[in-house]
C-alpha cells in the first residue's frame, strides 16, 4: 500500500514551491532531501540543537518540530535565503566572518537564523538579549562569545547603514 502525498505550496527564500509530500515528512527533510537546501542542518531531531532552524513567517522555528504538510501556505527563509540578492553575504553572514563566530560551521546556519530573528526585532540588542535569542542553539566550538560579537557588530552595521 502506497502512502497517501498531499499537495503543499510554500513561499521557499521567496519562490513559490509546490509539492506532494507524506504526511510524515517532516520539513527540514523536503528542504534538504527535495529542495536541495542542505544549508539546513540535521542535529538531534527532537528539536534541542538548534541546527535545524529556519525562519517560517518570521520567526525562528526548528524545522525538524514540524512536518512539511505544516508549513503549506507559509513563509520560509532558509540560511541561504539569508544571502543577499546577488548572493553576496548579507550584513550578518559578513560579520560571523569577521568575528570568527564559526569554527566546524555545524550550528552556523541555526545561529545565523537566531540572530536574524532577534534583529528583525531588536535593531540594537544588549548582550543579555542576543544571548537568549541564541540560547536555544548549541555550538561545541566557539564558546559563544565570537557568535555573540558577530550579532553586535551586525546590528552596528546595519545601524550604520541607515
Amino acid at each position: 500500500m502506497s502512502e497517501k502525498l498531499y499537495n503543499i505550496a510554500v513561499e521557499v527564500n521567496g519562490v513559490v514551491r509546490q509539492a506532494q509530500v507524506p504526511a510524515r515528512l517532516s520539513l527540514v527533510d523536503w528542504l534538504r532531501e527535495e529542495l536541495r537546501l542542505t544549508g539546513t542542518h540535521v542535529g538531534c531531531e527532537h528539536g534541542i540543537c538548534g541546527a535545524c532552524s529556519i525562519m517560517l513567517n518570521g520567526d525562528p522555528v526548528r524545522a525538524c518540530l514540524m512536518f512539511a504538510v505544516q508549513a503549506d501556505g507559509h513563509k520560509i527563509t532558509t540560511v541561504e535565503g539569508l544571502a543577499n540578492a546577488d548572493g553576496t553575504l548579507s550584513v550578518l553572514q559578513d560579520s560571523f566572518c569577521q568575528t570568527h563566530g564559526l569554527q566546524c560551521g555545524y550550528c552556523t546556519p541555526g545561529m545565523l537564523i537566531a540572530a536574524q530573528g532577534l534583529l528583525n526585532t531588536v535593531s540594537q540588542p544588549s548582550e543579555a538579549q542576543i544571548r537568549e535569542a541564541i540560547g536555544g542553539n548549541l555550538c561545541r566550538c566557539t564558546g559563544y562569545q565570537q557568535i555573540v560579537d558577530a550579532v553586535q557588530l551586525a546590528a552596528e552595521r546595519l545601524a550604520e547603514s541607515k
